[in-house]
């Protein structure tokens, strides 16, 4: 009997073969072994990936609820905060209700109107939102442009009457001293704001003048007068540069795609670097549009589909469920994008647009609405 060493096995001792029985057996468990980790680790990998899948698909819902919530706030403030702490994507607590306020994506007259509202959860929101303002070592005019750009005051007096003694208290509480009494700066923070529709409203005819403002003032700190060079600084101020006061001109994201066909994550194959980035896409009205995040305003790139095409095509660079947007009659699509530092309008390069879906179901979805 002869091994494949070329070894006669009659030449061994019984103890020699057991040995080498032994040493087979080993071979045999360990091979089995191995095949049974390299399971094992495919399991896991797949596992993985079913995680990241799983992961990406939570994170697109959530960004899917907080853009829906955005834009119920845009149309009903009140139902809007409550979605949200509904979805357990906003704690229901003044502070973090009034942080959310300063989110980008919200329309200013919505939030001046829930700033307004009288109930008690909507007063101690809004003490919480001047709260956040930082006032320190500003001059009051500088201090009142900055606050009424973070809403757009809302047209009741009695719901602007709050605003102005919430803003006069947190204005004297970080700049003690300037004024006598809080009374003060709201009567001053008042005739600003006149001043500045007086100066400036076209329908206004008889313009004031300095000394039409200082005698407007007379009297209000606490039954003294103000440094006429304070007023004088003031009316200067107002008269050079009016307010800018926040325009809802139904030409934000959140007017524009209320009722999109898609939206949600994908992977965008760079054009120049072929680099892939995750991208916010939402397809409305013949044109898909990118952004780097979903609470921009204004979108990275946009995509017009016209004498475009949409097709599966084969992974890339370990990217699944990968599809492209081709031209029909030419081989470079017109596109347009925003350079990131410069902020400039710039024409794409694509011949294509290769993206990448979370799921077949996800890829299969997004080349159907575009179709």
């Amino acid at each position: 009997m002869k091994m494949d060493a070329g070894i006669d096995m009659n030449d061994l001792t019984d103890e020699e073969r057991r040995l080498l029985d032994k040493i087979r057996l080993r071979k045999e468990q360990l091979i089995e072994d191995i095949k049974s980790l390299q399971r094992e680790i495919h399991g896991i990998s797949e596992e993985m990936d079913t995680m990241d899948v799983d992961e990406e698909s939570r994170e697109n819902t959530r960004e899917k609820k907080l853009l829906a919530g955005k834009r119920q706030f845009n149309l009903n403030p009140t139902k809007g905060i409550a979605y949200l702490i509904d979805q357990e994507l906003l704690e229901p607590d003044c502070e973090e209700v009034a942080k959310f306020l300063y989110s980008d994506g919200l329309n200013k007259t919505a939030i001046g109107d829930y700033l307004g509202e009288k109930e008690d959860f909507n007063l101690d929101v809004l003490n919480a939102f001047v709260n956040l303002q930082e006032l320190q070592d500003m001059l009051i005019v500088s201090a009142l442009r900055q606050f009424l750009w973070s809403f757009r005051l809302p047209g009741e007096a009695q719901k602007i009457d709050r605003m102005m003694e919430k803003f006069a208290e947190r204005y004297c509480d970080l700049n003690p001293g300037i004024f006598t009494t809080t009374d003060t700066c709201y009567v001053l923070a008042f005739s600003i704001i006149m001043l500045n529709t007086s100066l400036h409203n076209p329908s206004v005819k008889n313009k004031p003048d300095i000394e039409q403002f200082v005698s407007m003032n007379r009297g209000i700190n606490d039954g003294g007068d103000l440094p006429r060079e304070l007023l004088e600084s003031i009316y200067d101020s107002i008269k050079k540069e009016p307010f800018k006061i926040p325009e809802d001109d139904g030409n934000d994201l959140n007017n524009t795609f209320f009722n999109p066909d898609k939206e949600g994550w994908l992977w965008k194959q760079g054009g120049r670097y072929r680099s892939w980035k995750r991208r916010w896409f939402i397809l409305s009205g013949k044109c898909l549009y990118y952004f780097e995040y979903t609470a921009d305003k204004e979108p990275r790139g946009i995509i017009p589909l016209e004498s475009l095409s949409v097709r599966e095509c084969a992974e890339e660079q370990s990217r699944a469920h990968c599809f492209e947007l081709f031209g029909l009659h030419t081989d470079c699509i017109k596109a347009c994008k925003t350079d990131k530092k410069s902020g400039k309008v710039m024409e794409g390069r694509h011949n294509v647009y290769k993206m990448s879906a979370a799921s077949a179901a996800e890829m299969e979805d997004w080349i159907k609405c575009i179709k």
